[in-house]
């Protein structure tokens, strides 16, 4: 009897593990220190919205990077099943999330991040599944684009962690290390099913649905 592995046509022994990192932390510093994790989308905090985002994409383990207001956070929103790390030094910019970030994956497992934002809710499921996609191997880069322009999700494979984050500082976060590697970096333009916008002011939370989804 044959190897269920065996024959031209087997399967990988092991699926790659591609966890969702969210980077969550943020302040929002020009919304009237209104923490963007909180921010309501569709009715709920719009950090259950970005979690929703990347399981539905295909990613697991999810970890969440939490900072400002990291206890209210925990209360208002449903997060279960998520590994919440907490991020004391979120003021110093979106680097310091990331390195927490990526630290509480070491030892997982885990064979590649897919790094997303709390603020950017035009980019949803398609997008996440179209960038894991690209996953090859453990030294594996790979980054939504937009028109050509590099965005966000971007993915890690695990042999870059270390990298990453000694060259993650202030509010640049991966830039300088996705500069140096562009040439490695697989850009998945994702312009026809996503739109990259920021919640950053008052005039972004126009882009935020009001209601209820009924999903």
């Amino acid at each position: 009897m044959a190897h269920p592995h065996s024959g031209p046509h087997a399967r990988p022994s092991k699926e790659p593990v591609v966890a969702g990192l969210l980077l969550a932390a943020g302040g929002g510093r020009r919304l009237g220190g209104r923490p963007k994790a909180l921010l309501e989308h569709r009715g709920r905090p719009l950090v259950e919205h970005a979690v929703r985002v990347l399981r539905d994409g295909g990613c697991g383990p999810i970890h969440v990077v939490l900072g400002a207001a990291s206890d209210r956070v925990r209360e208002r929103a449903e997060l279960a099943g998520c590994v919440l790390v907490d991020n004391p030094d979120w003021e110093q910019g979106m680097g310091s999330s990331l390195r927490a970030g990526l630290e509480s994956l070491a030892g997982t497992g885990a064979d590649a991040a897919l790094v997303s934002l709390v603020d950017q809710p035009g980019i949803g499921a398609a997008a996440v599944s179209r960038v894991r996609a690209a996953y090859g191997s453990r030294d594996a880069l790979a980054a939504a684009a937009y028109e050509g322009e590099r965005g966000h999700p971007v993915l890690f494979g695990a042999d870059h962690w270390k990298g990453v984050a000694a060259s993650a500082v202030g509010d640049r976060g991966a830039r300088a290390y996705l500069q140096e590697h562009a040439a490695s970096v697989a850009l998945i333009e994702c312009g026809d099913i996503a739109q990259a916008y920021d919640i950053d002011t008052a005039e972004d939370l126009t882009h935020l649905e009001q209601g209820r989804s009924g999903t």
